[in-house]
């Protein structure tokens, strides 16, 4: 083989020229990658996104891009890349079947994160549990029981179920059922309860309360109470009628039946 110095040379030019474009690629991509996610950055600051969807979105961008800047400069430098992107797409398919519930988890947080049904503090009940919003996560929710439970529930079950969310209203509805004894007196009842909802100065005026008979029961005649608190007030309102109701009730001759059966029995004359 004979060694031919012009061939050697123009083959080193060409390759040169080759690693040179695709070095120079990769640093003005790069650049402009940094660019990009800065804007971003600045966009979802002002769009009040939530830190932690923030920083997410903005590094799986950033990965994103980057990527394909280091495939364009190996695309420069001859590396054939058509292999090489389908071995990627058949991993990336298989992670994706893998990962199908972890991938759902993540749309969901997206979505929670985005359009706020809920936020830090706020009281939710959902997936058949009750408590404080402590943490909102890409992937979990973090919830507080009443009793102190931490409780992690799956973002894709919260964003494609039912929620309650108690905190989003100033004011709530609070809602008694109180019976009393077949015989007593109902109007006395009434006044009774009136006066306890009046003396209660937690209970709004507007809208007004409601008293009505709402069933007429096996052992006993209920009164359906309804009237509006803030909602801070609720439970502190809902625990002292009960507790006021059985005071008072005894006091003025009004019983609360428990559930009874009468039995009658026939003697037999033969």
């Amino acid at each position: 083989m004979e060694f031919n110095s012009e061939e050697v040379m123009a083959l080193v030019v060409s390759y040169g020229m080759q690693l040179a474009a695709a070095v120079a690629t990769l640093i003005v991509g790069l650049y402009i990658v940094k660019i990009i996610i800065g804007v971003i950055g600045k966009m979802l600051d002002k769009g009040n996104v939530d830190p932690s969807l923030r920083s997410f979105l903005t590094s799986m961008v950033s990965m994103l891009l980057k990527v394909m800047v280091y495939i364009t400069s190996l695309g420069m430098l001859g590396v054939e890349m058509t292999s090489f992107v389908a071995i990627l797409a058949a991993a990336g398919l298989a992670v994706g079947m893998a990962l199908s519930g972890t991938l759902q988890n993540f749309a969901g947080g997206v979505m929670i994160l985005l359009f706020k049904p809920y936020k830090v503090g706020d009281v939710i009940e959902a997936q058949g549990y009750t408590g404080s919003v402590k943490e909102i996560q890409i992937f979990i929710t973090i919830l507080t029981t009443p009793d102190n439970k931490t409780v992690l529930i799956p973002n894709g079950a919260l964003s494609n179920g039912s929620m309650i969310n108690y905190s989003t209203q100033a004011t709530r509805r609070v809602d008694w059922v109180i019976g009393i004894a077949y015989g007593d007196d109902l109007d006395k009842a009434y006044e009774v309860i009136n006066r306890l909802v009046a003396e209660d100065e937690r209970i709004l005026k507007d809208p007004e309360h409601f008293i009505a008979v709402s069933e007429l029961a096996d052992s006993s005649v209920n009164i359906v109470v309804k009237a509006w608190v803030n909602a801070s007030d609720y439970w502190g309102v809902f625990y002292k009628m009960n507790e006021e109701v059985y005071r008072q009730f005894d006091k003025e001759g009004l019983s609360i039946p428990y559930p009874q059966m009468d039995v009658h029995i026939q003697k037999d004359s033969g």
